[in-house]
């Protein structure tokens, strides 16, 4: 039986849950955003012109890997905070933040020692998928899923 009791509790669980979920969205959206950008000085020209207008694959692939390898930070800096929201959304600002700079530094570093250039992979006039673009996705997911875990 539900007493009133419950149904206060009830509201104010879901209230408070929900004003939660929505600092979480919109801490997450402006990971997302930022990471998109710093993918975007890596290629030339506008990134989503080239996604958008020029279809090209390689960057797609990279632009997605890299808003999944912030995803899984967002995510598991969210659940290691056991429920604490300023502790949820100050993990998830900071540890996104050093992820995305993880993610855009291992780029450059592909770019220099490895030979990878995302700027080469980006301006592929024939837009077929790279196999190099495909690791350095795998990269990017990897940095994503290595400081996902390094937060809990």
């Amino acid at each position: 039986m539900i007493t009133a009791a419950n149904e206060d509790s009830l509201v104010q669980v879901l209230l408070e849950g929900s004003g939660a979920l929505l600092a979480y969205a919109a801490v997450g959206l402006v990971l997302f955003i930022v990471g998109f950008y710093m993918t975007d000085l890596a290629t030339p020209g506008r990134l989503i012109t080239v996604i958008r207008e020029h279809r090209n694959p390689n960057a797609t692939l990279l632009a997605a890997a890299s808003t999944v390898g912030v995803g899984l930070i967002v995510s598991v800096s969210i659940y290691a905070s056991h429920g604490d929201l300023m502790e949820g959304l100050a993990r998830t600002l900071v540890f996104g933040g050093v992820g995305i700079i993880a993610m855009t530094v291992a780029t450059q570093i592909f770019d220099r020692v490895v030979g990878i250039s995302i700027k080469q992979l980006a301006d592929d006039a024939d837009d077929e998928l790279e196999p190099a673009a495909v690791l350095l996705a795998v990269a990017n997911l990897m940095i994503g899923v290595v400081t996902a875990v390094a937060t809990y």
